[in-house]
């Protein structure tokens, strides 16, 4: 039942970043450019996305990777099932983290350094 949560969550994601991609919030281009710099903030500890970057990599690693679960020639269309909802969890947590980055990232930039004064 979690894995059916998790995958389900994946596909509300996608259906919600698409959706507000349509109704003026961040633009597909937008996001992708974004992720650079999601990459950096998270390598330099500034964003908590490490371990979310972590996954997706892991996910897009499998799906370029030659060596499959499910095999597609033995298995024909269930050996792309597979593929399908991995490509699937990957685009709509990309575009979920991205939207998370850029909100963080407007919070941030409305915020002045700086130190309490007693």
């Amino acid at each position: 039942m979690g894995k059916t949560l998790k995958r389900s969550a994946a596909f509300a994601a996608l259906a919600r970043a698409l959706a507000s991609g349509a109704r003026g919030g961040p633009s597909l281009g937008a996001r992708l450019a974004a992720l650079p710099r999601m990459i950096r903030a998270t390598a330099r500890g500034q964003y908590d996305g490490g371990l979310r970057l972590a996954l997706m990599t892991a996910a897009t690693a499998y799906i370029v990777s030659p060596i499959d679960l499910l095999p597609e020639i033995p298995l024909a269309i269930f050996g792309l099932a597979d593929d399908a909802v991995m490509i699937t969890w990957l685009a709509g947590s990309v575009l979920a983290e991205t939207d998370r980055f850029l909100e963080w990232e407007a919070r941030r930039s409305s915020v002045i350094p700086g130190g309490l004064v007693p």
